[in-house]
């Protein structure tokens, strides 16, 4: 049994570090810097993408905006219920 406790504590350890690891890479400042100062390229980009996908492939533009509807849906009937 005291094995088990030590290698789950072990392993909590290991988590902890590794997430401390993750945020370095995943909430720096250096990638919201970036995205200040490339703004325009970003947005240039996608809506290339965006004008890309309508002539190559319209049904899964139709697939990705019906997607956002109803999850958009879900989270406003969501937030409806926690209110109430």
């Amino acid at each position: 049994m005291e094995e088990l406790q030590t290698e789950n504590e072990v392993l909590k350890q290991k988590n902890r570090e590794l997430e401390e690891k993750l945020k370095k890479y995943t909430n720096g400042d250096n990638h919201k810097r970036y995205y200040e100062k490339n703004k325009e390229k970003i947005k240039e980009r996608g809506s290339n993408n965006l004008k890309k996908l309508k002539e190559e492939n319209p049904e899964k533009l139709k697939e990705y905006r019906r997607t956002y509807y109803l999850k958009r849906k879900e989270r406003l009937k969501n937030d409806d219920n926690k209110l109430n």
